[in-house]
């Protein structure tokens, strides 16, 4: 399942909840949901989520494992420029591991070098009292993955709690988003059990991660395709042109592979690009 598309529904959904939770403090102001991809060349994470509330710009980063290229403390310092750069407002920022590791790097607040500093917060969920969460019903589907000694009574007490909310569809969308980060952590067989599967089935929500889990897997196949093309037709590509490749919509990745086809050099690619 895409944890990415969940992560990123959920958090700008329930935007106010979550980050008055990962700052750890009320956020009383109105929230304002940012674009997600910056001007300049993008960096690639499982869910990235930009607010604004009141004078600063908020960055929430959920991780469900350590990147194997491009380590998170450098990642978290170019974001924060870069958002500066763009909404000129201070940037606060949480990073948040959802899955236990040993690993040292979520252990990491920070990227150092002779002449840089940039501090960043981080929350390892599995960390987390479940408790304040549990009274939460916008935070319940990340309950599942804090800290208990007893995990399968914990999933039962979420459940207890989902099944409390009186509105249906808000039931349903809560429930179908539990079973989603669940899995994360637990047999699919104990949460079934759980939680009626029809549920998670019927929900809105659940239809629109899966249709958006599916289309971005059809778009990362048709890049991976033009990119081969184009390798064996101008070489090795610099990555900026790659990134404006990967940034395109999908109806344009389809005109590009018709277009490709008449293309002489490299700088064909490159007028095509800038007219597009």
């Amino acid at each position: 399942m895409c944890y990415d598309n969940l992560l990123k529904y959920w958090a700008e959904k329930y935007a106010q909840q979550m980050a008055s939770w990962a700052f750890r403090q009320p956020i009383t102001t109105p929230v304002e949901i940012l674009k997600t991809e910056l001007s300049v060349e993008p960096i690639r994470a499982d869910s990235v989520i930009f607010l604004k509330s009141g004078p600063e710009v908020q960055h929430l980063e959920f991780q469900t494992r350590v990147p194997q290229n491009r380590p998170m403390p450098i990642r978290m310092c170019s974001y924060s420029i870069r958002l500066q750069w763009e909404y000129e407002l201070p940037v606060r920022q949480v990073l948040i591991w959802l899955v236990p590791t040993s690993n040292p790097a979520v252990f990491e607040t920070e990227f150092r070098t002779e002449f840089t500093h940039h501090r960043y917060q981080v929350i390892r969920l599995w960390e987390e009292d479940p408790e304040p969460l549990l009274e939460n019903n916008a935070l319940l589907p990340l309950a599942v993955l804090c800290a208990t000694q007893n995990p399968t009574e914990l999933l039962s007490q979420v459940a207890q709690e989902v099944g409390k909310i009186q509105d249906t569809d808000q039931r349903q969308e809560i429930a179908a988003c539990t079973q989603i980060l669940a899995g994360l952590r637990f047999d699919k067989q104990l949460i079934s059990t759980m939680f009626r599967e029809e549920i998670m089935q019927e929900s809105v929500v659940y239809q629109d991660i899966l249709q958006k889990g599916i289309a971005q897997g059809e778009k990362q196949g048709e890049v991976a395709v033009i990119l081969r093309q184009l390798h064996r037709f101008c070489g090795l590509l610099n990555p900026e042109i790659e990134s404006r490749i990967q940034s395109l919509s999908k109806p344009q990745l389809e005109e590009l592979s018709e277009a490709l086809l008449d293309f002489t050099n490299l700088a064909d690619l490159q007028q095509w690009l800038d007219s597009h």
